[in-house]
């Protein structure tokens, strides 16, 4: 029987209504709506960032039976604008000489690690962030908007490494997005939210 990876048992928060989900290996659930209507408070729930009720599971594990860095390395959010708390690009990699190639798929330099966090423009640093967080090998990725700050060709790169990163580690993924081209090129099903309330849409 195929098992979720991630399971969602009535999830709510003050601004969400009870969302029971279930999301399987090599998916891509776009989530689509308009601002406010709480599609980032989502992730964060899901990601055990703020405060929630209901239950999360990772492959059958409670969120309650796993420490919380441990879940949040597994279930991994890429966030709008991405936090940087050391002065350079290259000090926020554990192996900044093991991300070469991703680098050069997202048409960056290597000589952008030696560069200040300041110094690199939101699209930069957005593509940078994405690197960082596959780094961590997460099983489920949550992404608010990954391509939102980047040109058409970036973008298209961007979708690519994380349809392949969903192949080829088995893993999940809901993907936040107000463009619907983009949702069909990577999602295998789509969702709706309006007013804190989530429903199937059609692709």
């Amino acid at each position: 029987m195929n098992r979720p990876l991630l399971e969602l048992r009535k999830l709510s928060t003050l601004h969400l209504k009870p969302l029971s989900l279930s999301l399987y290996r090599g998916e891509i659930s776009a989530l689509r709506g308009s601002s406010g209507a709480g599609k980032s408070l989502l992730l964060r729930s899901i990601c055990d960032l703020i405060e929630h009720q209901g239950e999360l599971f990772l492959n059958d594990v409670s969120h309650l039976k796993m420490a919380a860095h441990q879940w949040r390395r597994s279930v991994g959010m890429l966030a709008a604008e991405s936090h940087w708390w050391h002065e350079t690009i290259g000090e926020h990699f554990s192996d900044p000489a093991g991300i070469s190639e991703p680098l050069l798929q997202l048409g960056l330099s290597s000589a952008i690690l030696d560069q200040g966090v300041t110094h690199c423009s939101t699209g930069e640093r957005q593509r940078l962030a994405l690197i960082r967080l596959l780094q961590n090998e997460p099983q489920v990725l949550l992404l608010d908007e990954p391509t939102s700050g980047l040109d058409q060709t970036s973008a298209l790169k961007v979708e690519e490494m994380i349809k392949s990163y969903v192949e080829q580690h088995q893993a999940a993924a809901i993907w936040i997005s107000h463009d619907p081209e983009q949702c069909r090129r990577v999602a295998t099903h789509q969702l709706m939210m309006d007013n804190g309330l989530v429903s199937e849409d059609i692709l």
